[in-house]
């Protein structure tokens, strides 16, 4: 009997992973490649597109390795991608036209500020998401009018303009396959949230030519083969497209109204499942796409921080304080509390619920007898009070207490951050026995595109628990603790504003 082998491919910030797994859903096969970011001005963050595909070759000939098969034994792949990171190229020469500009980049910022007056409601009631430069439309509209050249080549219908899953679909089939699925499309500012279309009033507004866009799918679906020529000499039906936090949230399992997860990574993501209706939150927290399944949209709450995992690598790359995330853990317990530090790590702005472009990194309560592991312990404190700041919004806004909370990413593996979430949030925390839960998820779905589950529900049951951790800290002590990190937050608004 041929054994069944699927590949979850996980387009990240900071790096791409590739998960192979058996037909009894074991992991037997990972390779991972970190990406280099560029940061040409302040709040500019770029990558080379190049680089991210020579990463996902990479790293799928590693995964390939370690399982001890062949890429043409693959039976299916799925891809999840970072969502709000753009680049445009030349479809004739297929070479980029200018960096990737990431996610987590503020350069449009001031042009975001001076139309939200005008349309930030219109744009809020279409696209469900509001108008800030984390999205992928002004990122594009700034390449298209800053980069010598892209205009002209726009009016010869030279260029195709995508988030990264196009990029790589368009690479990994020499051109033939240009899709992208409606979960990605809902983080444009493009695509109408309740059609799940490209929407030609908000191509207008931000002068985005339908034709330079990718096509939109449901989430699962047979599109296409990779090319052997481009793609590890294999042809592999590509049946599983999703955005990163989305992808989490289905290898999760998280199919019923309520149900939540957070990814740990560069940044810190929450999505809250809430069925087939949006629900457009008073608070800041977004609403988006979950997945599309059969033309039907499920739909999900999204609180997103900006730095969690990326506050850790500047400890270690910029300031020197660790060589290595895993002393973290050791560091924070060995400094017994955090001597009344707080590090609020607002490197490119606050995002949920504060929507803050010009707050700015903020390390406060620093006396003489502050040591480098008061500094370490607020770090991963940081990310603990972030989560708290967008359940907390989540919960109000969707009437649904959540009584446990599904966790994955990197971060999980650091006991300390983990009891520290559970004893800000007062709930148990569950990580699963795979903790690559991004890569998983985009598994799932190419299963489920090739026909080999019929429907989510025969997947709920794939899901298992590794361990839990239960909350231990008086409410008392919780509640000090967040008062001096809302105040830490206060500090840190409005900094760069001018």
């Amino acid at each position: 009997m041929i054994k069944k082998y699927y590949l979850g491919l996980d387009n990240g910030t900071t790096g791409t992973t590739a998960l192979l797994l058996d037909e009894n859903w074991q992991q037997v096969g990972r390779g991972y490649k970190e990406l280099t970011q560029h940061y040409p001005n302040d709040g500019w963050v770029e990558q080379d597109a190049e680089e991210i595909w020579e990463s996902i070759l990479f790293a799928v000939s590693v995964a390939c390795e370690t399982a001890g098969i062949l890429p043409e034994q693959i039976s299916c792949l799925g891809l999840d991608n970072v969502g709000e990171t753009v680049v445009l190229w030349d479809k004739f020469t297929g070479k980029p036209v200018y960096n990737a500009i990431v996610w987590q980049d503020r350069r449009t910022a001031r042009y975001c500020d001076s139309i939200k007056g005008e349309y930030g409601k219109y744009v809020e009631e279409r696209a469900g998401v509001m108008i800030d430069s984390y999205f992928s439309a002004t990122k594009i509209k700034w390449i298209m009018d800053n980069v010598e050249g892209v205009k002209e080549k726009v009016a010869a219908g030279r260029i195709l303009a995508s988030t990264l899953d196009g990029w790589i679909f368009w690479k990994m089939t020499h051109g033939q396959l240009f899709i992208t699925d409606a979960s990605t499309a809902s983080r444009t500012l493009l695509m109408n949230i309740h059609k799940g279309q490209w929407d030609n009033d908000l191509l207008d507004l931000f002068g985005v030519k339908r034709e330079m866009l990718p096509e939109i799918c449901d989430s699962s679906s047979l599109y296409g083969y990779t090319d052997p020529l481009e793609f590890l000499g294999a042809r592999i039906p590509i049946a599983g497209a999703i955005v990163d936090q989305q992808s989490s949230l289905f290898g999760h399992a998280c199919f019923e109204p309520g149900m939540t997860k957070c990814t740990y990574g560069t940044g810190c993501f929450m999505l809250m499942n809430v069925g087939s209706t949006p629900i457009f939150s008073p608070n800041g927290i977004l609403p988006t796409v979950a997945w599309r399944l059969n033309g039907q949209m499920c739909y999900a709450l999204d609180g997103g921080v900006y730095v969690a995992g990326a506050a850790t690598q500047w400890l270690r790359d910029k300031l020197g304080i660790i060589t290595t995330a895993a002393q973290t853990e050791k560091m924070a317990l060995d400094a017994g509390s955090n001597g009344g530090v707080y590090f609020v790590p607002a490197f490119s702005g606050l995002a949920a619920p504060h929507w803050d472009s010009y707050a700015r990194g903020t390390i406060i309560g620093i006396t003489g007898g502050t040591t480098k592991e008061h500094i370490v312990r607020s770090t991963l404190e940081a990310t603990a009070y972030q989560v708290k700041d967008v359940l907390d919004v989540m919960n109000q806004d969707a009437s649904i207490p959540v009584k446990r909370l599904r966790v994955d990413g990197g971060s999980v593996v650091n006991k300390f951050l983990m009891q520290f979430q559970s004893d800000i949030l007062g709930i148990p925390i569950d990580i699963p026995e795979i903790a690559e839960t991004t890569a998983l998820g985009a598994a799932y779905l190419a299963a489920l595109g090739v026909g080999d589950f019929k429907s989510s529900d025969e997947l709920t049951g794939k899901w298992k628990l590794a361990r839990s951790y239960e909350p231990s800290m008086g409410e008392d002590q919780r509640q000090e603790l967040l008062y001096k990190w809302h105040k830490a937050v206060e500090r840190a608004k409005s900094w760069a504003e001018e």
